[in-house]
Order: C-alpha cells, then structure tokens, then sequence
C-alpha cells in the first residue's frame, strides 16, 4: 500500500488492510506517496493548495525513518502518525511529530527532516514507485494486487467507510483478488456520501 499520512481515505483503507491480515494469508508492506508531489504545479483551490504546502512533513519524516530504520518501520510510525492525526484530531506539526516517533520507538529528532529537502530525492522515487502503474489522475490509497500471473496490478483504492472488520475484511480482499485477476479490469466507482468515520 502506498499512503500519505494525511489523507484519511488511505488511513482507512490501512487499517482495512490490517484487518485482512488477520484472516487471510497476506502480508502487507507499506510504502510512501506524497500528494504534495503528485499536485506540484496544478491549479489548486487555496484550502487544499495551502494543505498541499504543509503535506511535505510527514511524508518527509517517513522517508527519513525508512532510511534510518528500514522499511518495516513504516508500518508502526505511520499507524502512530494516523492515529494522532485522523481518529485523534491534533493538529500536525513538529509537537505531533516528535510524539508519533516516540510512539513507534524511533529517535524523536527526525521530526527534524520535516522541513528538510533532503529527503525529497527519495520520495518522489517511492511515489513514483507506487502512482507510475496506477496513473498520476488518482491520488491515495493506492494498493498493488497480485493480478493475473502473479504479476502486480495497482488500483486506487478500496475507498471505504469505516474500515471493515473481520471476515468482512476478508471478503473485500476476496473481491479485490477477483478484479485484479481480471484482465482489462479498470474500475468501480459511486459517488461518495458519507466522511470518514474513524471508529
């Protein structure tokens, strides 16, 4: 799964794919994508230009992890970040965090690379690692599914409010095995009528 930690669609989308974990045979790996990266120069309403600006941290802070610490650590310091953020509601910034590396275990001082490019190189080649089989007219959560062969198909999505639970999980997981083992399978889609619900 690529995610951005600020997107509460992907920390749904995470905690469903968790829950899959529990009652079916699969690992998830989890990887960056930076939807400040796939919105760099687009025309942008101000709200979500000015979200775009400050959605540079975490993804940095990600990146910076992963380097330090491999990339096993995204799992627990993007768990960490997403509670805080989405069911937990605090304000992002350099408080939260500082706490949210505590919270996984890792050193606090990388909030540091937040404001720090130099861990730009390397995420845009993990954004692009995740978008570049999926196209750039989607944004997060992307998954990559085994597809026919065994080969990886990417699709945007599951979307899905709250997060199923148990052998409901399992099901959906089902359903995107069965797509993804399609050929030629591109998408579902409805419009959405409800916020997330993080419970």
């Amino acid at each position: 799964m690529w995610f951005d930690p600020i997107c509460p669609w992907a920390w749904l989308t995470s905690r469903w794919l968790l829950e899959v974990e529990r009652v079916r045979p699969v690992e998830i790996r989890f990887h960056v994508m930076s939807l400040s990266v796939l919105n760099e120069g687009r025309d942008l309403p101000e709200p979500y230009r000015e979200l775009m600006v400050t959605g540079w941290a975490p993804v940095r802070i990600c990146i910076a992890a992963e380097q330090q610490y491999g990339p096993r650590v995204l799992r627990d310091l993007y768990t960490a970040l997403g509670t805080r953020i989405h069911p937990g509601g605090e304000q992002r910034g350099p408080e939260l965090y500082a706490a949210a590396l505590t919270d996984a275990g890792l050193d606090p001082e990388l909030a540091k690379a937040a404001v720090s490019t130099d861990y730009d190189e390397a995420l845009r080649a993990s954004h692009n690692a995740g978008m570049k089989p999926v196209g750039t007219d989607v944004g997060t959560p992307v998954i990559h599914a085994p597809g026919p062969n065994g080969e990886p198909v990417a699709f945007f999505g599951p979307v899905v409010t709250p997060a199923p639970k148990g052998e409901a999980a399992g099901r959906l997981w089902d359903g995107v095995l069965l797509v993804s083992g399609t050929p030629g399978f591109y998408e579902l889609k409805r419009s959405r009528e409800q916020e997330p619900i993080f419970d």
